[in-house]
């Protein structure tokens, strides 16, 4: 078996399949292995897993920004999300943050979204058309706020030089900025999702500062091709959300700042369509787009 994850080594979507594919292949008998084929943005390894045949044996590391962003912000892309995969089931949600260089003064995002009514600041992302990108837009049109992008290619370089000083703000995975977060190097203004994070307790989610309903957290998933039997898809998520209860799979993700889901293939499904809608909207108001 084997589960085509559409980027480089490293990241945290490839790491969230290789967590899991160990102890899945123990569950099934059978080796698992993790193929990256990185390039468009996800677009090329994800077009490959659509043209695989529908028999289980191969899976797709399925990535917010690829399934339900790219289909918006490309003007074409070489696969349907929901015509050509079957959910399986999600891993889980990576959880965000917006951080600050404590020479900005801001110790909360309502601190910022203050400033930012009366001169714009900029913020650095992991990349235009990303999750990050797009949770700060969303921001903008709910609040107003004055905010400019500014993409890097990757969360780490745009951390190094928020504590450098170069720019003001990041928007990125909590995993590359928990570190200095507690250390007292940035100021974590607010995560995005529905509840805060057990890797920063103290930090407080944006519905908490005021932002009824703001709930953003990038998440990644296995699906198959669109094809395969309901009876294979029901065993690899009857195994995988097996897999993501133990201990060992708990322990990593905690590290990689991502928290274990396990859901069904309806549920996972329908989060699908609904966050296609989300950020179909958010895109074409922000005019977000990429070649």
């Amino acid at each position: 078996m084997r589960i085509i994850v559409p980027f480089a080594p490293g990241g945290v979507a490839d790491n969230s399949a290789r967590v899991v594919a160990e102890p899945l292949g123990v569950r099934l008998g059978q080796q698992v292995i993790v193929e990256n084929r990185p390039g468009a943005s996800g677009n090329i390894g994800t077009q490959q897993a659509a043209q695989a045949a529908p028999d289980g044996y191969t899976l797709l590391l399925g990535f917010d920004g690829t399934m339900v962003i790219n289909p918006h912000v490309f003007a074409k892309i070489p696969f349907d999300t929901l015509a050509d995969f079957a959910p399986v089931t999600k891993l889980g949600d990576a959880t965000l943050i917006l951080v600050a260089h404590p020479s900005t003064g801001f110790k909360s995002l309502a601190n910022l979204l203050e400033a930012a009514k009366a001169k714009p600041y900029a913020y650095g992302t992991s990349g235009t058309g990303g999750t990050p990108h797009l949770a700060a837009e969303l921001l903008k049109q709910r609040t107003g706020a004055q905010l400019e992008h500014v993409p890097y290619k990757g969360g780490g370089p745009a951390v190094i030089d928020v504590l450098g000083g170069q720019i003001p703000l990041v928007f990125t995975a909590i995993a590359s900025a928990q570190q200095y977060v507690r250390g007292g190097r940035l100021i974590g203004l607010g995560v995005p999702g529905a509840k805060r994070s057990a890797a920063l307790p103290d930090v407080p989610t944006f519905q908490e500062s005021g932002l009824a309903g703001f709930d953003v957290a990038s998440w990644t998933g296995i699906f198959a091709p669109a094809k395969t039997p309901p009876a294979i898809v029901a065993k690899l998520q009857k195994e995988l959300n097996a897999v993501l209860q133990s201990p060992f799979v708990k322990e990593r993700y905690a590290t990689l700042g991502i928290e274990p889901v396990g859901n069904s293939p309806e549920e996972f499904g329908a989060q699908v369509r609904d966050d296609l809608a989300r950020w179909r909207e958010v895109v074409k108001a922000a005019n977000v787009k990429l070649e």
